[in-house]
């Protein structure tokens, strides 16, 4: 395979694997918003099978027993951990959590939400490792590819560990906040080597030291926008779990202020983009990257306000809960890569007018 054919063959896969990605957040979103977590009790596998079982007849008579247990033992295993690394309280918390003893009831549609989202984790870890195998081409030129493509698998690996333990926990609060930031990391590096792949050898820093100050300002608020989101769902858990469930239309307004931090702060970020896009017009053509990444950019925002006021005023409906968490991560892959194209020669030619 000639070098040339060998970095096309990682930009696709890349490409690929991004998209995947992608599909991975929806995917967990409908888990989340469905309450599928634990629908595969166990993992890697489902009811210790590799493809899950249709109907409770195929399932021993004490499975709630079985899975409950081990359930119990991975929590204490977890606990300990938890213990060394001098967080004894949430140690104590887990350990008695009554509620992890209660066995979960088979249901199909949840089982196979949750395997389908477990599959598509696979195959995107296959994707990632391709990215591996074909990032070699890249050592000479810049082993940064490289170190990241296997750092992401790597970091994949965990993440996939630590949705495990989400469900595991109850849903324990700061988990699924770093739940949420690592998936986030990993589009992230996809997205640099991506880009690095792309435009090796041809770097340079272009005279827009206001735009990309903006631009990464805009980044971290998104950033921040999507941990207080993720935090207003843990809250709205909170709450539901105390209703056991009922009153649904009433979860929102008893979140109370982290709910109101993160609708304010979305005013701001749309403002903010408001402002870096009135900069990118100003600095860059109709044509560019720049100002495409930009259009899509407010596309997204404006889909994110739209299921936002679903969530709010509709009682939570699954598909805005899903809708707007993929949307969020399209604005962060969005406004990261603006970012990473500030940096780079690729469209110097477009910029100026």
């Amino acid at each position: 395979m000639s070098i040339k054919t060998s970095g096309n063959q990682f930009l696709k896969v890349n490409l690929i694997t991004i998209i995947l990605l992608f599909v991975l957040i929806l995917a967990g979103g409908v888990v989340r918003s469905t309450g599928s977590g634990m629908g595969c009790p166990d993992w890697p596998k489902c009811f210790g099978r590799y493809v899950p079982p249709t109907s409770i007849a195929e399932l021993p008579a004490n499975y709630k027993k079985v899975y409950a247990d081990k359930r119990l033992a991975k929590n204490q295993k977890f606990a300990k951990m938890l213990d060394v690394f001098g967080y004894s309280q949430l140690a104590m918390r887990i350990r008695n959590d009554r509620s992890i003893l209660v066995p979960e009831e088979f249901n199909s549609a949840r089982t196979w939400t949750e395997y389908v989202n477990r599959l598509i984790g696979a195959v995107s870890g296959i994707f990632l490792f391709l990215c591996i195998i074909y990032s070699f081409k890249y050592w000479k030129s810049s082993k940064l590819i490289v170190l990241l493509s296997i750092f992401n698998f790597i970091l994949v690996g965990f993440q996939g560990w630590l949705g495990s333990i989400v469900v595991s926990t109850n849903l324990v609060a700061w988990i699924v906040t770093v739940h949420m930031l690592i998936a986030l990391a990993i589009l992230a590096i996809s997205i640099a080597t991506y880009h690095l792949a792309k435009v090796q050898g041809r770097y340079k820093v272009q005279s827009k030291p206001l735009v990309a100050v903006v631009t990464l300002v805009v980044l971290a608020l998104s950033i921040l926008q999507i941990t207080f989101g993720t935090e207003v769902r843990e809250k709205i858990d909170a709450v539901a779990s105390h209703l056991e469930g009922s009153y649904r239309d009433s979860w929102v307004t008893r979140a109370g202020e982290i709910f109101s931090q993160h609708r304010d702060m979305a005013v701001f970020v749309l403002v903010l983009n408001l402002v870096l896009y009135a900069l990118i017009r100003k600095n860059f053509n109709r044509h560019s990257v720049q100002q495409q990444l930009m259009s899509f950019t407010f596309l997204m925002i404006m889909l994110q306000i739209v299921t936002g006021i679903f969530l709010s005023y509709w009682s939570l409906p699954p598909f805005a809960q899903a809708s707007h968490i993929v949307l969020a991560s399209l604005l962060f892959g969005a406004q990261f890569y603006l970012l990473l194209n500030l940096f780079s020669s690729v469209n110097v030619q477009g910029a100026g007018k």
